[in-house]
């Protein structure tokens, strides 16, 4: 990739919309050049030179700035909504961060998923870290602290607090009831 058509990327200049198209590796996704969402990371952009030659490489049309004209799904979104939080849900991740690396609107994004999940975003990563904390506690002997941030709790009192109100058990408790080496 040259120079020039970076600094289209990092720019979002609209006046080469039409002439490449971009795809992200890492992600999957590819976009026009004026597409607002973060600047990818330059190793892991691919050209491309037309939406259908992204398409046939198996990159996904971007949801912000729909390069092949059409929306996807919005199953299929949520899909990869899905498939994002379960690689992701032990790290930071704000309704804000996963628009972004979704490329949506944090609003339309959890407005949709709601409607297709039943629950809000927020609340399926909630569940996530809860799964993996009860596996961690049944299944280890790490410190209940260290179970907590391993499963993307921001701290041990949180943690517990969330623990106790989910499960009627406080870790250290459910990890007695419920561990195979009791």
């Amino acid at each position: 990739m040259n120079n020039e058509l970076w600094q289209a990327i990092i720019s979002n200049d609209a006046s080469y919309d039409g002439k490449f198209f971009y795809g992200v590796a890492t992600t999957g996704i590819f976009c026009r050049p004026s597409c607002k969402s973060r600047n990818p990371n330059k190793e892991h952009v691919k050209i491309f030179q037309s939406a259908e030659q992204a398409l046939s490489e198996h990159f996904r049309p971007c949801k912000r700035c729909k390069p092949d004209g059409k929306r996807l799904p919005d199953e299929e979104w949520v899909q990869h909504i899905v498939q994002t939080i379960e690689q992701h849900y032990a790290e930071p991740l704000s309704l804000e961060r996963l628009a972004d690396m979704l490329h949506g609107s944090p609003y339309h994004l959890h407005r949709t998923f709601k409607r297709i999940r039943g629950v809000t975003p927020a609340e399926y990563i909630q569940q996530m870290r809860l799964e993996a904390a009860k596996k961690l506690l049944i299944e280890s002997r790490i410190p209940i602290t260290e179970v907590g941030l391993k499963a993307g709790f921001s701290n041990a009192a949180y943690f517990a607090t969330v623990f106790q109100k989910k499960t009627g058990l406080s870790p250290s408790d459910y990890r007695q009831t419920y561990s195979i080496s009791s």
